[in-house]
């Protein structure tokens, strides 16, 4: 009886041990429905970056710094009140125009911060290294955008359970306007 207790009791302790500081792992990490901050996809995106350069401490430490600088400065640079901007059917040829220098205007402001961004990127990165960082930062944006914009409900558009996943969606792999094989009676 006195194995089984201490048995137990151990089975106890090891359970709730595992249960706690699996609380606190999570406490640390923002649950998959918390969103993050600009400022923490900036900073895990340059970590990543800073990974794939193979930066020392000191390096790395100094691009996060500053390409997370960078970012703040490109989302200051984003046009206020984008929501409201009427689709092309609906403007007017003057307002096509102006939305078009408005667009030039933008693009010129990010080339200027990119430029500026260069130069410091210069003091710490050799040319090759920047040239990668611009090349991963690319492909961090392509995957984002094949994603797709969020909705209301915090789903992106676009997304289906089992997407691309044959025998397991609504219509087991086919594409959604063909019609379903039918069985063939012997």
């Amino acid at each position: 009886m006195k194995v089984f207790r201490i048995l137990l009791t151990t089975i106890m302790m090891v359970v709730f041990s595992t249960a706690v500081s699996a609380q606190e792992a999570n406490a640390q990490q923002p649950s998959k429905k918390q969103r993050m901050s600009r400022e923490q996809m900036a900073a895990m995106q340059a970590r990543h970056i800073a990974r794939q350069l193979a930066l020392d401490d000191a390096t790395s430490q100094k691009f996060i710094e500053t390409y997370s600088a960078y970012q703040k400065e490109v989302w200051a640079l984003r046009p206020q009140g984008h929501s409201q901007h009427k689709s092309r059917a609906e403007m007017t040829d003057a307002e096509a125009e102006k939305a078009i220098k408005d667009q030039f205007e933008h693009s010129q402001k990010v080339l200027s911060l990119r430029q500026e961004y260069f130069d410091k990127y210069s003091k710490f990165l050799t040319a090759k290294q920047i040239q990668r960082v611009y090349e991963l930062e690319r492909q961090s944006m392509n995957r984002l955008s094949k994603r797709g914009p969020v909705n209301q409900r915090g789903k992106r558009n676009g997304d289906r359970p089992n997407a691309g996943r044959p025998g397991k969606g609504p219509h087991d792999g086919q594409h959604p306007h063909q019609p379903k094989p039918q069985k063939q009676n012997k």
